[in-house]
């Protein structure tokens, strides 16, 4: 990759000090935010950038944990490359140590080295790859011997992250017969698969959905080009949280860089929380441009809620806590892949939603049902389990508890460093407690 593209400076955090924040909420909540940028995006177009091979740096990268590890393994490409806690990261890079020239050993935190990707490996082995475990079988650190991969067809499960299936298919262009890729059974997070296409078309690739369960991308390298990067609909939806969650009669948000035509699965935040009184409004009527958001409060919530988050998982915490704070019975499905995150979050959200009297409980690893029960609230402090979304998702529930305690709340920087001077601008109060 072109030094030029990487003439940037950031902090990489080695690992989370114990710190625990109490936050209070404001009396008035009135505010512009401007966005991070998408980290899913980011991560995607670093990718498709470095197989490009071009000088058209993408704009508006996101300056978050998980995109930084990703600039300083492309820029320095070092023997070891440590993505730390970044999943998305393990999995784009190990396609993409897979089809560039060159030996690694890929590896991350302790947790890292938990999370399975032997689905990934099997697929990539199959189409060519040289690939070997160092530690456990199927899973981090990983030995990879990168070399051009011949492609062809393949078969894989479609309930599997969605992440495996956008890392084989952003290196597809790269391969000498390019790439048939049929998804067996259910496919989950179609959403994410559709902002992998929608961004390598950008790119000059030639690849699509060839039947309902089958993608096919053709063997046409990607040519570089100018790229913008939109704002993080999944940041935007702690914001929608907090307007749900405030008695401001009168509270209004405005969320800069958002697109209403945007490729990011997590747009249907504007739906859910239309549900749970949220009326959002964009600035201009252009689909694909960048917009600034209005939130505003919208009158009667839904008496119960259902929902299935199988195409927008990352959006499972926000919508959990959310419920909860305006005492709103639920029932949510589509939730497999929350077990396997940064934290298995669906027993995370049982035992610490617990400590504010809520009592949830799950079914079939997949599902999360609360029916009202509640329990004598501890208040202890939330822990986030080196979870960002636990963080975020859980600190607008200080609008119900007029404070909350929040631990390791450091965990922000993987996605949004700046969320806790975000809520400071909006007057909330933090300290160290």
């Amino acid at each position: 990759m072109h030094s030029s593209f990487f003439i940037r400076t950031f902090v990489l955090n080695t690992k989370f000090t114990q710190m625990t924040y109490k936050i209070y909420p404001p009396t008035e909540f009135r505010q512009t935010i401007n966005l991070p940028a998408s980290k899913s995006i980011s991560n995607r177009a670093l990718i498709v950038h470095a197989l490009a091979g071009g000088d058209d740096v993408p704009e508006n990268l996101s300056h978050c944990d998980d995109t930084d590890v990703m600039v300083a393994a492309l820029r320095d490409m070092p023997y070891e490359i440590n993505i730390k806690a970044a999943g998305t990261a393990m999995r784009f890079m190990t396609a993409y140590l897979s089809v560039t020239p060159g030996e690694h050993i890929i590896t991350g935190t302790e947790r890292m080295k938990h999370r399975p990707i032997s689905v990934l490996v099997d697929a990539l082995r199959s189409l060519g790859a040289d690939i070997e475990y160092v530690g456990e079988e199927g899973f981090p650190p990983l030995k990879i011997k990168g070399h051009s991969l011949e492609g062809g067809s393949l078969q894989i499960p479609g309930n599997v992250s969605s992440q495996y299936i956008s890392a084989l298919l952003m290196i597809a262009p790269m391969m000498k017969k390019g790439l048939r890729l049929q998804l067996l059974g259910d496919i989950i997070s179609r959403s994410y698969i559709e902002m992998t296409l929608d961004l390598m078309t950008e790119y000059g690739a030639v690849a699509g959905w060839a039947e309902m369960d089958t993608l096919e991308v053709k063997p046409q390298p990607y040519k570089s080009r100018p790229y913008y990067i939109e704002n993080d609909w999944s940041a935007a939806s702690y914001w929608y949280e907090m307007l749900a969650l405030t008695p401001d009669p009168d509270a209004e948000i405005n969320l800069s860089g958002l697109m209403d035509g945007s490729s990011q699965g997590d747009t249907v935040v504007k739906y859910i929380f239309s549900l749970l009184g949220v009326k959002t409004h964009f600035d201009t009527k252009e689909q694909r441009v960048p917009a600034t958001v209005t939130l505003r409060h919208a009158g009667m919530c839904l008496p119960r809620m259902k929902f299935d988050f199988t195409n927008c998982p990352d959006l499972a915490q926000t919508v959990v806590c959310t419920c909860c704070g305006l005492e709103i019975p639920f029932d949510f499905t589509g939730l497999s892949t929350l077990k396997i995150k940064e934290t298995d979050r669906i027993e995370a959200l049982k035992a610490e939603l617990k400590k504010l009297g809520y009592v949830i409980r799950s079914v079939n690893d997949n599902e999360l049902i609360w029916d009202g029960e509640r329990c004598e609230p501890t208040m202890e402090a939330i822990d986030t389990y080196e979870d960002h979304r636990m963080a975020m998702a859980f600190a607008p529930l200080a609008m119900r508890f007029n404070s909350i305690l929040v631990n390791n709340p450091e965990v922000v920087s993987k996605s949004y460093p700046k969320y806790w001077d975000d809520l400071q601008q909006s007057r909330f109060v933090i300290r160290e407690a």
